[in-house]
């Protein structure tokens, strides 16, 4: 398994463009298999995930081809069978269930895999479907699903799961009648796959607030996207530059969809300007604690970002508390970064946390994606070398992290 080797406590200065946002790109994935024509989505991040979706489409008869930041996907599809050898790999497998069900109205998949962060069921999309007239049937770990009979119908969420309400849309897309989800998840991804589809014949509205509505179409036809930037991949680089001193500039980003972090970094000590799609942070001081944090669905602190929050403030002149409200095991980071120095006492779903000066290095494991890359910064911070196991976590969403962080002056290789 590949590693991190850091050597910690280099400044970091310079500026680089944010890529494609991976939770934005694989619901996309999953709606181009809407139409048999090709769709071409731009600025696709080059990702082990991506990679992962970009196989389970070919396994169904999808044509892919990657050329550099751009996909083409087209064609007709073969299967309706996600395989649970691809399935176990990729949590967002599940948006294929959708897509696949409107285009072939039928479809057997695996119980979805990715990151193990805790409970993550999907009755929620299930019980919405069945909402929608699928027929469904569980048995021997497949999902087996008949959409023959869907119609559109209100859907209500017991709670605004961003996955689930993509699922429908892709689903109710095409079906007959009219669809309404009521608190619906708001993350900017969702108004990136209404905006997606749009354009290629739907007719979704309410995007980015608690009601959509989805009046079916009887066919999509294929268009090209560009892929939102990534907030959380940007979050994680704004909070390399707090937790290790300097300036940095991250292109191309929306501040609009980081204002939950970007105001906790200001209060903290650390000097924000934004400019159109650019951010800029400088930190030329030990920033201040972040007293109460708790991860909430979008617009609130999205809990993506609350692992490299612990270890930023794990070095925070004082003490915070961080809640983690929405997967219940998202702290196995937390026994790392205290291998590494840090004061850190757990209780169900809270972190307190003591701030000490300086991280010290240590040899580590990742976990899970967001929990590896906050390891990274911890090790960008320590004093003395860091080395980071099982990194596959952190390359399932990150670009060529490592080579991002040397351009901006970071002591790190993977090897």
């Amino acid at each position: 398994m590949a590693k991190y080797i850091i050597n910690g406590g280099s400044a970091l200065n310079g500026q680089f463009f944010v890529q494609g946002a991976k939770n934005a790109v694989l619901p996309l994935f999953a709606g181009a298999l809407l139409t048999e024509e090709e769709d071409v989505i731009q600025n696709c991040p080059d990702l082990l995930d991506v990679d992962n979706m970009a196989r389970i489409l070919r396994s169904l008869g999808a044509d892919v081809e990657r050329h550099g930041n751009s996909v083409k996907i087209g064609g007709t599809l073969s299967s309706h069978e996600i395989p649970y050898g691809l399935a176990k790999e990729l949590r967002s497998s599940i948006f294929l269930l959708g897509s696949v069900l409107a285009r072939l109205k039928k479809a057997k998949v695996a119980y979805p895999g990715g990151c193990d962060i805790g409970l993550r069921p999907i009755n929620i999309h299930l019980d919405a479907f069945r909402e929608l007239g699928v027929k469904i049937e569980e048995y021997y770990g497949y999902i087996y699903c008949d959409a023959t009979a869907m119609q559109g119908a209100p859907i209500n969420f017991d709670y605004p799961s961003v996955g689930a309400t993509e699922n429908v849309m892709l689903l109710a897309a095409t079906a007959r009648g009219l669809t309404t989800i009521s608190n619906a998840a708001r993350e900017p991804e969702i108004e990136g796959l209404q905006d997606y589809l749009n354009l290629m014949g739907a007719k979704i509205t309410g995007a980015g607030t608690p009601f959509i509505t989805i009046e079916g179409v009887d066919s999509l036809h294929g268009a090209e996207y560009t892929t939102i930037p990534d907030r959380i991949v940007a979050g994680t680089y704004l909070m390399a530059g707090a937790i290790c001193g300097g300036e940095i500039e991250v292109l191309g980003a929306k501040p609009s969809h980081l204002h939950a972090l970007l105001s906790k970094l200001s209060k903290s000590g650390c000097k924000i300007k934004v400019n159109n799609d650019n951010i800029y942070l400088r930190s030329d001081k030990r920033i201040m604690p972040f007293d109460r944090v708790e991860t909430q669905p979008y617009p609130g602190f999205p809990t993506d970002l609350q692992a490299p929050l612990c270890a930023l403030a794990s070095v925070a002149n004082g003490n915070s508390m961080i809640i983690e409200n929405i997967f219940e095991t998202r702290f196995k980071h937390i026994p790392e970064l205290i291998k590494m120095g840090a004061q850190i006492i757990v209780s169900g779903s809270v972190a307190c946390i003591r701030g000490v000066e300086q991280l010290r290095g240590a040899e580590i494991t990742a976990m899970d994606l967001r929990g590896g890359a906050a390891l990274v910064l911890a090790g960008l911070n320590a004093k003395g070398t860091t080395i980071v196991n099982d990194v596959h976590h952190v390359e399932r969403g990150y670009q060529n992290f490592e080579a991002t962080l040397c351009s901006l002056g970071a002591d790190i290789v993977k090897v």
